[in-house]
């Protein structure tokens, strides 16, 4: 059904879900304010609606139609929030239950893309026992440590010298119990928007700093974004189906963003899944979209066609 010859009237009253509490309420904030605009200017019955600031059954009673998920990180992201709103019965944009927990879980993530063939970096998983120094020598310098469930590169860190990695840990584990230490991959970082079944544009992505970190994706004016990817189109269109199948093996539908690195050889290392990735002035979906002539409005309302329940 088109939206945009229906006025956006047949959707109903829809919940723009935002803000949260998770460490990247912040964003959260900033893309839900922009998606609400959006469908707004769209003729779209569209509220803003903070679960940090009133309950879930306040949904149900104010007869919510369907829920735009722009919820980052946990309790928006990571399946919660989508348990809530099957059990309510309300239909939301993005992956199910799941599919939104798995790939919350780089640790969980990674296990199951090898058990596919994918291709993602080696790991170790950390914990206060570990042999950093062996560790350091079976993955090889530099290493990334990642919190397992936490997004925006929050807790994360690059490290050089195997002396750091307890350093890295204990920093990680401020933000989750499950820690992972990544092989470096050094090339060419990419990302893949996905809409529906289709895999969008290629986005390169350049910094400065150390790497692709929370600064250098909300704040910093000197990331790159090359769109056009400069990839040769053969080239691009294996990796796009790649990203297809790490979006498809974790289950996961509707919209969403698959990151990888190239090696210097070529070779692509899956990273991981954004189920719910940032909607702002700087993120790379938007951006992609624009690319094959989606405006961000019409972006935001094929996002809240695909809204279903389980």
């Amino acid at each position: 059904m088109n939206a945009g010859t229906h006025g956006g009237t047949h959707f109903g009253k829809v919940a723009v879900l935002l803000g949260g509490k998770s460490a990247e309420r912040e964003v959260s904030l900033k893309s839900g304010g922009m998606v609400l605009k959006a469908l707004r200017g769209r003729g779209i019955d569209a509220h803003p609606f903070d679960p940090s600031e009133k309950g879930f059954e306040v949904l149900a009673k104010e007869q919510f139609k369907r829920v735009f998920i722009a919820l980052h990180g946990r309790f928006g992201e990571d399946g919660t929030v989508q348990g809530i709103l099957e059990w309510l019965g309300v239909p939301y944009t993005g992956s199910g239950v799941l599919a939104s927990a798995l790939a919350m879980d780089k640790l969980r993530t990674k296990r199951i893309w090898a058990a596919e063939k994918l291709p993602t970096p080696k790991y170790e998983l950390l914990g206060k026992d570990t042999n950093f120094r062996i560790a350091a020598r079976r993955l090889g310098l530099p290493i990334m440590v990642k919190p397992a469930s936490e997004g925006s590169s929050i807790g994360m860190s690059k490290v050089r010298a195997a002396a750091d990695l307890e350093e890295a840990y204990a920093l990680a584990v401020n933000y989750d119990r499950v820690v992972i230490a990544e092989q470096f991959i050094d090339g060419i970082e990419l990302t893949c928007a996905i809409l529906g079944a289709q895999a969008l544009p290629l986005i390169k992505l350049e910094t400065p700093r150390e790497f692709y970190d929370y600064e250098a994706k909300y704040l910093a004016d000197d990331t790159r974004y090359i769109l056009p990817s400069g990839l040769p189109a053969k080239k691009e269109r294996e990796l796009q189906e790649l990203c297809l199948a790490a979006f498809r093996t974790l289950g996961c539908e509707g919209w969403g963003r698959v990151d990888l690195m190239l090696n210097k050889k070529g070779r692509p290392f899956l990273l991981e899944v954004n189920t719910a990735p940032g909607m702002t002035d700087h993120s790379l979906v938007p951006m992609a979209a624009r690319a094959v002539g989606l405006s961000y409005e019409d972006l935001c309302l094929k996002i809240l066609e695909g809204a279903h329940v389980g």
